[in-house]
């Protein structure tokens, strides 16, 4: 009776320990082989990005200057005209100057004097007449005034106001007869027939910025737009707006000076962009990333963008013309992984 309590308990143990190997081995029967995802993928290839940057701009005269006078005094000539037309060197003011002509007369009469005075010694000083010393006395007085004649004059040459340059003068701001002194501003002297742009680039795009590169200038009035060449611009960056200053010539133009003007910057690729679709792009905390397929793998690079449009981002660094991208089925791919390419598609699809 014992020996087959003891044969059943066998035989049950055998049981459970064969039903429990069973169900072990089950899962690892029925587990099947992991999938390789399927993607699609394009080509990537140069583009023709066609983009415009749009800034403001303000139009300046060629040249500009305040008109004063170098000197204190009556005005006793004026030929302001509002708005008038000048041609440079022509007079437009002048100040009384009789006080300084009258010390010319005196200095000159001095100067007569004094020259024959030095006729007379140097005579003398050639028979041993005089010593030196009397004679180099002479001479110096008649440099002296020479000197005296000279400064005189140039005051006189500060009484006459001209025009700097030819321009369109501006309002006039005194009367005649009126005192002025340097501090008086009679009027200002505008060059209009040829006029400068200034406007600021955002430190993003002062690779664009190129001396003697031309620009479009378009104005709110009207939709004709005019040519523009870059002839200089600052040497630094303005430190707090991280804009470039830059000076346009614009030629032949009527634009007032002080008109808004839009500055319109061709930013066009050329044919050498490289576009993907927005959605091929897996954002990371560190970088943004593309996957390319590389000997059936799928490889993530890291990547930078530049200009973006409805759906594209242009890609400047990270992948080259000729790479594989993959476009759909970005969520399935694991690094360094086998990968399976359904269809490669356009960059339009």
């Amino acid at each position: 009776m014992k020996d087959l309590k003891k044969t059943i308990i066998g035989l049950s143990f055998l049981v459970l320990i064969f039903s429990c190997k069973q169900k072990k081995e089950a899962p690892a029967q029925s587990a099947k082989p992991q999938s390789v995802p399927i993607v699609d993928v394009i080509i990537a290839g140069g583009s023709t990005i066609s983009n415009t940057v749009e800034v403001s701009g303000a139009v300046i005269p060629n040249e500009t200057v305040s008109i004063n006078s170098e000197i204190s005094g009556r005005l006793t000539y004026l030929n302001i005209p509002d708005g008038g037309n000048v041609s440079q060197g022509s007079v437009l003011a002048k100040i009384n100057d009789a006080d300084l002509q009258a010390s010319v007369s005196k200095t000159k009469v001095l100067l007569d004097m004094a020259q024959k005075t030095e006729q007379r010694l140097k005579k003398l000083i050639s028979i041993n007449g005089i010593n030196q010393a009397d004679y180099d006395l002479a001479l110096n007085q008649v440099n002296g005034f020479k000197a005296d004649l000279a400064v005189t004059q140039a005051q006189i040459d500060k009484t006459i106001i001209k025009a700097p340059f030819s321009g369109v003068l501006g309002l006039r701001q005194v009367s005649p007869g009126a005192y002025v002194t340097p501090a008086t501003v009679l009027t200002t002297l505008q060059q209009v027939d040829k006029v400068k742009i200034d406007f600021n680039v955002p430190e993003s795009y002062t690779g664009l910025i190129k001396k003697g590169r031309m620009v479009t200038i378009q104005t709110n009035e009207a939709d004709t737009k005019r040519k523009a060449e870059i002839v200089a611009t600052d040497p630094q960056l303005n430190a707090t707006t991280r804009n470039l200053k830059v000076r346009a010539v614009l030629n032949g133009s009527s634009l007032n000076p002080g008109t808004f003007v839009k500055v319109l910057l061709d930013n066009s690729s050329g044919g050498n962009a490289i576009m993907v679709p927005t959605n091929a792009i897996i954002p990371d905390a560190r970088a943004k990333k593309l996957i390319v397929v590389k000997d059936g793998m799928g490889v993530f690079v890291d990547i930078e963008t530049g200009f973006r449009s409805a759906g594209m981002v242009e890609v400047t660094k990270g992948i080259k013309i000729g790479d594989s991208v993959v476009v759909t089925g970005v969520l399935f791919v694991r690094p360094k992984l086998p990968v399976k390419v359904r269809s490669v598609k356009k960059l339009t699809e």
